[in-house]
């Protein structure tokens, strides 16, 4: 994508125009689309550079880089699109390491025939996003695929960031007594999809959670260095999400399904659609875990971030040598939470 050829005139038909293979191959129509679009929106000092990668210093502190394909249909839903979703799934994978984001880089596959308006629009989202984050996209790359043989727009997208000096969060640091927060209601994203997906009308919209973690999980850290564990709950749930804690540190969770925030609509529209909440994904929520002794300090400090005011404390860690996360029931029982079978929701990021 950084390939700049500027003395090509740029007479690229966004309002009525498609993708064709020219666009793919390299030369003038690629380097218009480039220009025109990609550039014009995602405009930086670094990406302008125009080179083949991108040339940047780096701060004291460990580095951490995550990748990520997007591949969610439809690509536009409510509360978000895919371009705003590439950017805050890959920012908040590298932000669960208590890293600060710095770069982006983004590889688009583009179907031959997909309307470029509509790739304006996702470029456009995307460069917001990565604005509003203050993460800029500063390399990336471009590919055209044959029609029939793609679905539209596929992205990865790829971030690196730093972790501070003493930071040191990690899934296997679980430990029996830790109590587990999330940071707000479940499911949002996942029933967002779904009945776009699918044109289910419900009273109330639904729209997805998209957001980037970054600043809220930079407030945690500094009000609770030694966090032991954050993760986003996305493709498989909260539910998975904690299987894989458990599984990484060795230990069991006990959660409360009474103090696990769901929207109403959401779960009535899981009743009807025949879903369980807790499998259902997430793109704007995090699952901390934590001493005990710093866990009301987080959720206050949680609750005062825009993107945390729903916080709850869910349960806790327990010593179990299985690894089971169980629940107990509003009606007083217990079961089994166990990892997710198949796929619930294909294609939900």
């Amino acid at each position: 994508m950084n390939t700049v050829i500027r003395r090509f005139p740029m007479r690229l038909d966004v309002r009525r125009g498609t993708v064709d293979m020219t666009h793919g191959s390299g030369g003038h129509a690629t380097a218009q689309l480039i220009e025109a679009l990609f550039v014009r929106h995602l405009d930086n000092e670094i990406l302008r550079q125009a080179n083949d990668q991108a040339a940047f210093d780096v701060s004291a502190g460990r580095m951490v880089m995550s990748t990520d394909s997007h591949v969610v249909s439809p690509l536009f839903f409510p509360g978000g699109d895919i371009g705003a979703l590439a950017v805050h799934g890959t920012i908040n994978d590298v932000a669960m390491s208590g890293a600060h984001p710095r770069y982006l880089s983004a590889a688009f596959i583009l179907e031959e025939g997909f309307p470029l308006a509509d790739l304006e629009r996702i470029v456009a989202s995307m460069a917001q996003a990565a604005s509003k984050a203050g993460v800029p996209v500063v390399t990336g790359d471009t590919k055209v695929v044959e029609r029939g043989k793609g679905d539209g727009v596929f992205i990865t997208t790829t971030a690196v960031g730093v972790v501070p000096d003493g930071v040191k969060i990690s899934g296997n640091r679980a430990q029996p007594g830790d109590v587990i927060l999330v940071s707000g209601t479940v499911g949002d994203h996942g029933v967002a999809i779904m009945s776009s997906r699918e044109n289910l009308a419900f009273e109330t919209c639904i729209e997805s959670d998209s957001a980037a973690l970054h600043e809220l999980v930079a407030a945690m850290v500094a009000a609770a260095p030694d966090i032991h564990c954050l993760r986003d709950p996305t493709r498989g749930g909260l539910a998975t999400t904690l299987n894989e804690l458990a599984q990484q540190s060795g230990v069991g969770m006990l959660l409360q399904e009474d103090a696990i925030p769901v929207r109403s609509e959401v779960a009535a529209a899981c009743e009807l659609l025949g879903l369980d909440v807790l499998y259902v994904a997430n793109e704007g929520k995090l699952v901390c875990i934590c001493a005990p002794g710093d866990a009301l300090c987080l959720l206050q400090v949680m609750r005062a971030h825009p993107l945390g005011r729903q916080a709850a404390i869910i349960g806790e860690v327990v010593a179990d040598v299985q690894g089971f996360v169980q629940m107990e029931t509003a009606f007083g029982g217990r079961r089994i939470v166990d990892w997710l079978v198949g796929e619930q929701l294909p294609r939900i990021c």
